[in-house]
Parts: structure tokens; sequence; C-alpha cells
């Protein structure tokens, strides 16, 4: 029988395994941002690109006054340029790619911090073939605020990839953009039945403050006015 809260089971036996219940809001000190190809071949051609440009840069600021790690990457800038440099200027690292997914080319590892080595007592000793690998690390910060262009293709791969890599994806819908709504709403469709939370950026920055007496709360008003 289910626990009627959904954080534990009933085995037969009356044994209660407990599982963690999923966060329902995002908070600062778990959360990373990641910006996919605000790039400035592409923008033009992406619908409402103003609104979607000025959100994700209202999302990197916050970010940055709220010290959530900010990361961006880049298809094939030698043909589609480099983001925004307003935008570029925020992150902290960007990482240019070919794949549509930047999971496919390495964000993964730049979110999640390195695997810790096992104890293995003497296992420095056996031959490398026969000593185990160290266990993935668990992100210390498994939420991931991802917003970018094209929404159904580099946006969507990467989300995708990020939560079969078992990260909590919020898409932030007004920073996405595509060159058609049809081909952007078909996007959130399928990230939603995958599992990903679709959010706004007043969504995220509120949020992340949680309380207008948090010592940023003015500061952050100001990029939302």
């Amino acid at each position: 029988m289910g626990a009627c809260c959904g954080c534990s089971l009933w085995h037969s036996e009356g044994i209660v395994q407990n599982f963690p219940a999923k966060t329902m809001l995002l908070d600062a000190d778990e959360s990373q941002l990641v910006l996919v190809d605000y790039q400035a071949r592409l923008m033009p051609a992406i619908a409402d690109h103003a609104a979607v440009l000025a959100n994700a840069r209202v999302l990197a600021k916050a970010a940055r006054a709220l010290q959530v790690p900010v990361w961006g990457t880049e298809q094939n800038p030698s043909k589609l340029g480099e983001n925004d440099p307003e935008l570029r200027g925020l992150c902290q690292r960007t990482l240019s790619k070919m794949q549509f997914s930047a999971v496919e080319e390495g964000l993964g590892e730049w979110l999640r911090p390195p695997a810790r080595p096992q104890n293995q007592g003497n296992a420095r000793s056996l031959p490398r073939h026969l000593q185990k690998p160290a266990a993935p690390s668990a992100p210390e910060r498994p939420m991931i605020v991802v917003a970018g262009c094209e929404a159904h293709v580099c946006l969507m791969q990467t989300a995708l990839d990020l939560l079969e890599d078992e990260f909590d994806v919020w898409v932030v819908t007004d920073a996405c953009g595509s060159r058609t709504e049809r081909n952007r709403d078909a996007a959130y469709d399928r990230l939603a039945g995958a599992g990903a939370e679709l959010v706004t950026t007043e969504m995220v920055v509120f949020e992340w403050l949680r309380t207008a007496e948090h010592p940023d709360f003015k500061v952050i008003h100001q990029l939302i006015k």
C-alpha cells in the first residue's frame, strides 16, 4: 500500500522505505544556470528575439548577484558568431560545440563535480584492470535552470540529455525561442512530458530570492522593473 504523502512505500513485511521528495521550488544554493546559443547570426531570426535576449540577460545578472554559477554554449561559432557580448561576459565559461546537445560535448562535466576516489584499502597495489572505478559524484547543485535557442533543437536536446543524466531541469520559457512559435511550443510540450519544469524568468528570480528581506532583493528587483 502506498503512503498518502507519496514519500514512502509500505512493503509486505511492514517496513517503510523512504524516497526523497522532489523539491518544488528553486533554491539559489542548489542551482546552476545554462544559457544556450544566444548567437549574433542566430538571434535576428528568432521570434520575439529582443524579449528572449532581455530575459536571458536578467537571468544571468540575477544569477551572478546571487552567486549561482552561469555557463554558456555556442553552436558552431565560426558560422553563427559568438553569444551576445553582455551575456557572454556574465558566463563563467562558454562551451563551443558542434553537437546540438551541449551534454554530448562535455557540459555535464562542468555541472557535476569530479568523482571522489573510493576508499579501497590496498586497491592501489592491484593491477589497474582490477581496480574499481570511482563512482560518479552527485551534482552539488542539481537544479539546472536552462534557457536558449533554438528551443526545439539545441535547447531541447541539451535539456533532455540533462534529464537523462539525472539532473533536475527547469526550462525558462520566456528566455527561449525558435524561428517559429509552433516549433518552440512543441519543444515545451515534449520537455514537460519528459519531466522538465517549465518556468518564467520572474518565477526563477523570485524563487531564488524567496523573501523581500533578502539582502539582494532591491538589486534583483531593479532588473525586472
